[in-house]
């Protein structure tokens, strides 16, 4: 009985929270364009690790030593 007003304020809150920077597939795409533009950034993607991977970078996860110690 004590708590006044602050359920009001916390449901605010949270109403507020939800509503912005939420992904939604309210971005007017068809499902059929949401693919595409998924393939699209995908091949994007995978195209840029391999350029990265082929490159030489010398930052490959792993961490470990290649010789094997017996």
């Amino acid at each position: 009985m004590t708590r006044g007003n602050q359920r009001e304020k916390d449901r605010e809150r949270a109403q507020s929270r939800t509503g912005k920077g939420s992904k939604t597939k309210e971005d007017g795409l068809t499902p059929e364009q949401r693919r595409e533009r998924d393939a699209k950034a995908l091949q994007e993607k995978t195209a840029k690790k391999a350029a990265q991977a082929s490159g030489g970078g010398g930052n490959t996860s792993g961490g470990g030593k290649s010789e094997n110690k017996k």
